[in-house]
Parts: structure tokens; sequence; C-alpha cells
């Protein structure tokens, strides 16, 4: 028996020091050959977005942009205001408590982007504000403010040249025989620069082509496809084929207003009505080949996106935009101006992004 307890006391022996042996070797560790482990890599930038309503079409199309040229290299968080502007400005207080590298701002009301800035400020998280300027005494509130957008005149001009275009070459569209431009026009928001300036432009555009004129009604549709309609099918009501041109504000109240002549019975057996927008969204597009919108104006959503995010990218990194790093020219310090395309049946390539 002594001999049998021997014999397990050493096999007992020797496999505390196999085990110990196994045990002895240090244990691998992520991310080995001398690579950072995941947790001790550079966080990525935080970027808080917040967009007017996601339910505008354009504004679709620079959100998804904005996504796009982020890929992998930031963390976004895009929040709906819900053309609300307290919600906005509740998103934008989230945004600086979770304290957020930076900020891209579409703003409800542009007026309020100075109580935004002031926060910011206090903050100390630069931001950046797209399609709805702020008012120039805001721009100049703090060094760390900047602005992505496209200059509304010139929208306008390229749609008053584009009814300039279609009226010269077709003797027909003054109905009446007046000599001059009876139009129509709806308007997007009260207020907003771009529907106060696309509105003036279009028609001193029409004007400075020598061609007088004459506005018919004048409505607001507030960017939106069904209320455009509404007030089309209300100008047709009161003023019936004396209208001899449409002027909308953006491809959505261009499209409801095409709605409302179709029922009327334009657009079919050679009944037409020049009507223009501003955007070049994809159902503006379709209805360019449809030959029932007569042109728009690209509104470039892709180089919008992209240009925010790029700044707001550097501004969180702690870095000064420039054009080494954006890849955008910055005039007076502050704003990239993306210019916009005039687009028609003939070149609507140049508008697919």
């Amino acid at each position: 028996m002594k001999k049998v307890g021997l014999i397990l006391l050493v096999a007992a022996m020797l496999m505390t020091a196999t085990l110990s042996g196994c045990g002895s070797k240090p244990a691998p560790t992520a991310g080995g050959d001398g690579n950072k482990t995941e947790e001790n890599a550079p966080a990525k930038p935080t970027v808080g977005v917040a967009i007017y309503k996601f339910d505008d079409t354009f504004m679709t199309g620079v959100r998804n942009n904005i996504s796009k040229a982020a890929g992998d290299t930031a963390t976004l968080d895009i929040v709906d205001s819900q053309n609300s502007q307290p919600t906005q400005n509740d998103k934008v207080d989230l945004f600086i408590t979770k304290k957020y590298n930076s900020m891209a701002i579409n703003p409800v009301d542009r007026t309020a982007a100075g109580v935004i800035i002031e926060k910011a400020q206090k903050a100390n998280i630069p931001v950046v504000f797209f399609n709805r300027e702020p008012l120039p005494e805001d721009m100049k509130k703090w060094d760390k403010v900047y602005y992505v957008g496209a200059k509304a005149e010139e929208s306008g001009t390229i749609q008053g040249q584009l009814i300039v275009d279609y009226w010269k070459a077709h003797p027909e569209a003054d109905k009446n025989k007046d000599g001059k431009l009876q139009y129509a026009m709806i308007k997007g928001e009260p207020g907003h620069q771009d529907a106060e300036l696309r509105t003036q432009y279009s028609i001193q555009a029409v004007k400075d082509a020598g061609i007088e004129v004459e506005k018919l009604a004048e409505d607001t549709g507030m960017w939106d496809r069904v209320k455009g309609q509404e007030k089309m099918a209300a100008f047709l009501a009161s003023h019936g084929d004396k209208i001899e041109a449409v002027f909308a504000n953006n491809d959505d109240m261009a499209l409801g207003a095409i709605e409302a002549l179709k029922a009327a019975g334009y657009f079919k057996d050679n009944k037409y009505m020049p009507v223009v927008g501003v955007d070049a969204t994809a159902p503006g597009i379709q209805a360019l080949q449809d030959g029932t919108m007569l042109g728009t104006v690209l509104n470039d959503a892709k180089n919008q996106g992209i240009a925010t995010f790029k700044i707001a990218y550097v501004l969180a990194k702690g870095e000064t935009p420039s054009k080494d790093n954006i890849g955008f020219d910055i005039t007076d310090g502050k704003y990239v101006w993306v210019p916009y395309v005039k687009i028609t049946k003939d070149n609507i390539s140049d508008a697919q992004q």
C-alpha cells in the first residue's frame, strides 16, 4: 500500500508541474505584432447633425451625402428637427451635453442661428450651418462658425433664363398676344432667403431680357408638393388659361403645380404650360424626361453634403478648414458656395449625382 501511495504522490507532482509550465506562457494580446488594440485606438470624431425636417426631398439628398462622405471616418448622430425650432434647440442641447466634437446644423429658422452659436461657443463646439444661411451679424459672432450653401439669387436668375429661352422660341406662349408674360409664382417659406431671392431674381431676369411681365397670382406653398398643387388649382380657378408660365421656388412645388395643370387638361392635345423649379431632384428630373417640367436648377445636394461633412470633420479634429483639407474654396473665411447649374431635357446627365 505504501508503494501505491508513493506512485500516486509522484504522479500528482508531475501533473502539477506540467500545468504550472503551461500556465507560465503569457496570454496572447489582441492586435498582436505591435498593433494597437481596439480599446486603445484613437476615438473617431463625433459630429451632431440636425436637419430641419427629414421629409424634405432636397434635404434628404443632402443628409444622405453627409452620411456617404463620413463613411467610417467619424461617428454621426443625424436627427430630425421636425420643422420645429424648439425641437432643434433641444437636439443642439443634447449634442452639447454629449460633448460632441462639432455640429452641423440645417436651421429651421435662420434667425435662430444666433442662439445656437452662443451655446456652441460657450461649450467650445464648432458649428457649420448649411442650406439655410444665418444672418450676417450672427456669422460674425465666433471664428468657429461656417456656412455651406448656394447663392439663391443665382438659382432665380437661371429660372428666369429658362422661361426667357422658351418665350423667345415659342411665339404661341404669348396666348393673348399682348407682348407681356402673365405668370403665377409659388413661393417657399415666407422670409426664407431662398424663397425671397428666387422670387425676385427670376422675374428680374425676365425683365432684363426685355420682356414685360404681369403677376397674376402669388402664394406660398411652403416647399411642399401637396400645397403646390393646392395653390396651382386655386390659381387656375381664378385665372384659367390667362396664366402663361409658372415659377416655383423648388421642384416639389413645381411638381404639385404640374399635377393641378394635368387635372385641368394640360400636357396633352398640344396644351402646354412652361413650369420651372429648383433642386433637380429625382422626381423633378423624371418630370423633365416626361416633358411636363420645362427646366429646373441643380441645387447640388452631393457637394453641399460633402462640403458640410468635411468642414465639420476638420473642425471636430481641432483644425482650421482650408481648401487644402476640405477641397472647396472658402469665401471671407466662413462661406463655401456651391454653384447652381441650369438643367433642361438636353443635359439631364449633369444632374444625375
